[in-house]
């Protein structure tokens, strides 16, 4: 099991550069933990995509219906004492912090591209371009 943020479900799903690297880490390890969250981020990096006409808005349903079918049963509440403990020792943002907190809890690490989040947890993360 690992954690991944959502910008790795968006590389799985939206076509480009890291794609791969995301397509092969669901190969290597297909258990994917997540907390809620994702699913709002995930629908606002959709939208962008569509208001930018890059997809189409029913493709946008598609990608967020498979999204879920592949996270069912992988979606995690996460505490929010922890979220906030982790958000004001290290600067990032509470929903990155989410992901963290997450990854504490299962003991297992967060495969992110998020430099900041790389820089203030090395020992919990793991960088995308590393696997």
């Amino acid at each position: 099991m690992i954690i991944v943020d959502t910008n790795v479900i968006a590389y799985l799903y939206l076509p480009g550069v890291f794609t791969p690297r995301a397509e092969a880490l669901l190969e290597r390890d297909a258990e994917w933990a997540v907390p809620w969250l994702w699913r709002s981020e995930f629908r606002n990096i959709l939208a962008g995509y569509v208001r930018r006409n890059t997809i189409s808005f029913e493709s946008a349903v598609d990608l967020q219906a498979e999204a879920e079918r592949l996270l069912a049963g992988g979606e995690y509440d996460v505490e929010s004492r922890a979220v906030l403990e982790l958000a004001s020792q290290s600067g990032c943002s509470a929903y990155d912090c989410e992901f963290v907190a997450l990854a504490v809890t299962l003991g297992v690490k967060l495969v992110t591209m998020d430099a900041q989040v790389l820089r203030a947890f090395p020992a919990l993360t793991v960088s995308l371009r590393a696997l």
